[in-house]
């Protein structure tokens, strides 16, 4: 088998072909996620803080000099910065993105277990010897 032939073989087993789709269908769901925990649920922490900051700009100067009020890549040049407010949006965003894997799995489960089993397939025909010993032994036995 030549190695361009057994590629092929390799890459369209079905297993690959999935873990492919998957990947790509995860990229743009990692997005949607991304901008759920920015644009939707950082907002409602931001305020429920007590106004509106910009949550993944929290950082703590560990050494250095940090101009007031600058943001977390310029602070990051300028210093080194214990940036615990990116590291939390991000945290919320694995949380997120593990719920909702879960219950996409667990509903896969749910599914996969309801699924009946196959009725059993009919036992196949005696095979063409096996019947001419039965006549042989009939008769035998007839005598």
């Amino acid at each position: 088998m030549g190695f361009a032939s057994e590629f092929k073989e390799f890459a369209m087993k079905g297993n690959v072909v999935d873990l492919a789709v998957g990947v790509i269908i995860g990229g743009a769901f990692g997005k949607i996620v991304d901008s759920a925990v920015k644009d939707l649920i950082m907002p409602i922490v931001n305020l429920a803080l007590g106004g509106q900051v910009d949550f993944s700009n929290k950082y703590l100067v560990l050494s250095g000099s940090v101009p007031a009020g600058a943001s977390l890549a310029e602070a990051q040049k300028a210093a080194n910065v214990f940036a615990w407010g990116n590291f939390v949006t991000i945290t919320i965003n694995f949380v997120i993105l593990a719920f909702v894997i879960f219950m996409m799995v667990k509903q896969i489960n749910r599914l996969k277990r309801a699924e009946p089993a196959p009725p059993p397939a009919p036992p196949a025909p005696p095979a063409e010897d096996v019947l001419l010993l039965r006549e042989i032994r009939d008769a035998l036995n007839r005598r």
